[in-house]
């Protein structure tokens, strides 16, 4: 379902980049394929430098279909951005995708805490990051962050993931599925 960025996906990426109800919330925006290549190949650096981690997310036939990424990473943590194109939204896609990522994220990478930035207008993501049993709305609990990040206005929601309640969330999900699976074989 992931898989490093790898520059042959550019062009499926871009066309589903580019539109309109995906455009307006990716961070690493491109106005032309010469720019996204640019953009992959900056990425791709920058992720061999220690700077972000980048995934392309697939579908099941091994088709790229979007990208999830950790930025800014900074005392073991870091600010997730993630984008479907639209054709996939809505398709289950976006929560198994958050959930391999994040297990990398934890387990691998040392990272502890992600945080994800989306904007009030952003209803989509906003529901999206809501489903999730283990996000918290980090407004109020991390002021100095949601401050920064709405210095120029009040844009942005902060939401935090820390790996505590994500191995809590994993713990959970093992516990039932090892129930039901008990209740099947009885």
């Amino acid at each position: 379902m992931l898989k490093k960025r790898d520059l042959h996906d550019s062009h499926a990426l871009f066309e589903l980049m580019t539109h309109p109800d995906v455009f307006p919330f990716v961070r690493q925006k491109a106005g032309s394929y010469e720019e996204y290549m640019f953009i992959t190949k900056q990425t791709i650096e920058a992720e061999e430098r220690g700077e972000l981690i980048s995934r392309t997310i697939l579908d099941e036939w091994g088709s790229p279909i979007g990208t999830i990424n950790l930025y800014d990473i900074e005392n073991n943590a870091g600010f997730l951005g993630t984008w479907l194109g639209k054709p996939y939204h809505g398709k289950g896609y976006n929560s198994p995708a958050k959930d391999t990522f994040f297990q990398e994220l934890f387990y691998e990478m040392g990272i502890e805490t992600i945080f994800m930035r989306i904007r009030k207008v952003n209803i989509r993501s906003i529901k999206a990051v809501e489903k999730l049993p283990y996000a918290v709305k980090a407004n109020e609990s991390r002021i100095n962050i949601y401050n920064q990040l709405n210095a120029n206005g009040d844009i942005y929601d902060l939401y935090e993931i820390p790996k505590d309640q994500f191995t809590l969330h994993i713990m959970r999900s093992a516990v039932i599925e090892d129930e039901q699976s008990e209740l099947l074989e009885a």
